[in-house]
């Protein structure tokens, strides 16, 4: 009897024995089959990872070969708007030989119409009624006459008769950002390089500096200030944006700082053009007035201080101003309710209007502010 216990208890342990093992085995199982479920699920997910990030690379390289296929077009089309400006015809190898740079008054210039109006700088192409010769992308040269100069912003517009001509856009220098990408083309030192281009970036805006000319002080304001390269030659090119719209006309260089360069905002002309391209004619308003906004006050007075308007330094004899009673150090507020901040807002308003016009000036005088009306003459 014993012998018979005996033997069922080890059947019985053997029993139990056999059925842990069986559930160690399946446990191990288990967690074997877990561990290679996850390993391919991580492979699996990795190789997503790893073509999404294929993918998105390839998308940039695509988007980056776009622009810059999109740059180069832009580049070529902006190009062939580019003219070389000078004061004196040549033959030869034409008005960009190295030899004539200096004796010639060499510049460059923007047609901005299709019918042969071209921007320029007044340094460039010279006074009012004066005239200069201007030579095409193909090489063509023809007598322009300058009928719009401008020398307190160093702006004119020539007209040379042609017609058809690819003319370049405009944009919105009131809208540019520090930061944005821009390019300056124009014909920095000769015939040979003609058309340069040259990359940078918008490195600030309203800028004013001060220039010493036949020992006088003059100061250019509401600059746009870039870090692409522009020389003498390249004077009255375009400073244009990634759009290819012209943002600004290339001016002024400090010789004494590398990469300090400056451009008239484009905007202060855009009026004139319109009315060029419209009437043919530009029949221009002035007020008589000089102002310098706040950003001036630093290089003449520095216990002069405001917090809006324009400072008035100068009234012209005999003019719309003086006959509306504004005076020297006049702080004008608003024209027309427009709100005054820049001597540019000034001087692009009044080109908007006629010589005979009326306008409404708020002004601030020793403290209290007046409103006066002035009737714009012929300048």
């Amino acid at each position: 009897m014993k012998d018979y216990l005996k033997e069922d208890r080890k059947k019985a342990i053997k029993k139990d024995a056999t059925l842990i093992f069986i559930l160690l085995l399946i446990t191990l199982c288990v967690i074997l089959a877990y561990i290679l479920y996850e390993k391919t699920q991580i492979t699996e997910s990795n190789i997503e990872k790893q073509n999404v990030t294929i993918e998105r690379t390839m998308q940039t390289v695509e988007q980056a070969q776009e622009k810059s296929q999109t740059v180069t077009e832009m580049i070529a089309n902006i190009k062939d708007t580019v003219v070389g400006i000078s004061k004196v015809k040549t033959s030869g190898s034409g008005i960009f030989s190295q030899e004539n740079i200096t004796s010639l008054g060499l510049g460059s210039g923007v047609i901005v119409t299709e019918d042969g109006y071209i921007l320029s700088n007044a340094h460039v192409s010279g006074e009012k009624y004066s005239k200069c010769y201007v030579t095409l992308a193909n090489g063509e040269t023809y007598e322009g006459n300058v009928v719009w100069s401008n020398a307190d912003i160093d702006m004119s517009i020539v007209k040379i008769n042609q017609k058809n001509l690819t003319a370049a856009g405009l944009g919105d220098s009131d809208a540019i950002q520090v930061g944005e990408t821009v390019f300056a083309i124009g014909n920095p030192i000769g015939f040979e390089f003609q058309r340069t281009v040259t990359s940078g970036i918008i490195s600030a805006l309203n800028r004013t500096i001060k220039l010493e000319e036949e020992e006088q002080e003059i100061y250019m304001e509401d600059l746009i200030q870039t870090d692409a390269t522009i020389n003498p030659g390249n004077s009255g090119g375009p400073l244009v944006n990634l759009e290819g719209e012209v943002i600004g006309i290339n001016g002024v260089k400090i010789t004494s700082a590398e990469g300090i360069s400056f451009a008239i905002p484009i905007n202060s002309v855009k009026n004139v053009i319109n009315s060029f391209q419209k009437e043919g004619k530009f029949e221009e308003p002035t007020l008589g007035v000089f102002a310098f906004d706040k950003n001036v006050l630093g290089y003449i007075d520095e216990n002069l201080q405001f917090s809006q308007g324009i400072y008035v330094a100068s009234v012209t004899k005999n003019s719309a101003a003086e006959e509306s009673g504004i005076k020297t150090e006049d702080i004008l507020i608003s024209i027309d309710g427009n709100k005054l901040e820049r001597m540019c807002d000034l001087r692009c308003y009044i080109y908007s209007k006629k010589p005979g016009d009326i306008v409404s000036i708020r002004l601030q005088r020793n403290g209290r502010e007046h409103v006066v009306e002035a009737t714009l003459k012929r300048k």
